[in-house]
């Protein structure tokens, strides 16, 4: 029989694995200047299935994100941000 202790126990050991598998980065990208490229960042790396959440600041001229490396790259991530015309510092 399956206990209720048992049950919770599984539960919080299957979100553990799947909270490890997501990443979290932050990538300079020197051209962020206004809201439109914002708006136009956060479109295209939120759309790309795997993104979790994109934060991009202004101020600080970069893109914080958190995703997961089965469904998306970070190559896949910086190529979106290259083809929207925002390619990041290396």
């Amino acid at each position: 029989m399956f206990s209720w202790c048992a049950a919770q126990a599984h539960t919080k050991q299957k979100k553990h694995h799947i909270m490890a598998a997501i990443q979290e980065s932050t990538l300079s990208v020197p051209d962020i200047s206004c809201e439109h490229c914002v708006k136009t960042i956060n479109g295209a790396l939120g759309a790309l299935a795997g993104v979790q959440s994109v934060n991009t600041d202004i101020p600080n001229k970069t893109v914080r994100l958190t995703y997961d490396p089965r469904q998306v790259s970070i190559a896949q991530i910086e190529a979106t941000l290259d083809e929207e015309g925002y390619p990041i510092a290396k």
